[in-house]
């Protein structure tokens, strides 16, 4: 759910047709105690900010929401007039995640959101835990854990680890595991991922078995036993 806060019936009428019929749930809010009444019931995905307000600055009403833990991190994108360098500049520092400057085109506006909203999708699973089987990854930490036990490995076992993890199901070729994780300057072999995979697959035991083979072809996560 997105929630918009602007004064100016035009434009949040505006805003909230195009994001509806591009398949976006939005709200939207006049004004800021209007707005604050609905996050003390839900909390959105995201925030279009207009800064010039009713009520108080949309300047103020950014700075509050980045003070309140509960609202600390919610994505906010700033839609306002004021499109200076200057008011940018400010804008941003004060918390925003992004600054548009009207008038703005709706496909510009769309664009961005998704963007951010794919942005903070990948922090929060980042901060979170990944979980496959009897594995345990969390990414914040740099841990492994494999049925309960806490894994050690090293940092390109562990990187190999967590990109299959979070793409599974997804077959991966040796040579695209050498750009993944060794960079596309990597002058090795291609043996390099069969050993990694295979020292990865000792360290985890039982759970090595998510680590599958797929024959002539690659490497991927799955939940079934290997081949």
């Amino acid at each position: 759910m997105i929630y918009m806060l602007e004064d100016e019936d035009g434009i949040r009428n505006f805003v909230l047709y195009g994001l509806k019929t591009s398949g976006l749930e939005a709200r939207g809010f006049e004004t800021p105690s209007a707005l604050r009444e609905a996050m003390s019931e839900a909390l959105p995905d995201l925030l279009l900010l207009d800064r010039m307000l009713p009520e108080e600055d949309g300047m103020s009403v950014l700075k509050k929401l980045r003070s309140a833990p509960e609202t600390r991190k919610l994505p906010v994108i700033m839609l306002t007039a004021k499109g200076s360098e200057l008011d940018k500049v400010e804008g941003l520092d004060s918390g925003a995640d992004d600054y548009l400057a009207k008038p703005f085109g709706m496909l510009e506006l769309i664009s961005r959101i998704k963007a951010l909203l794919r942005r903070t999708s990948d922090t929060a699973a980042e901060s979170g835990k990944l979980e496959l089987g009897g594995l345990c990854i969390y990414p914040s930490k740099h841990e492994v854990f494999a049925e309960g036990e806490k894994v050690a490995l090293t940092l390109k076992e562990y990187d190999m680890l967590l990109f299959l993890v979070k793409n599974r199901g997804e077959v991966y070729s040796r040579d695209c595991l050498l750009k993944e994780i060794w960079g596309y300057d990597f002058s090795g072999e291609s043996r390099t991922v069969d050993v990694h995979i295979r020292t990865l697959r000792q360290k985890l035991g039982g759970c090595g078995e998510l680590i599958q083979t797929i024959r002539g072809v690659g490497y991927k996560a799955g939940d079934d036993v290997s081949d």
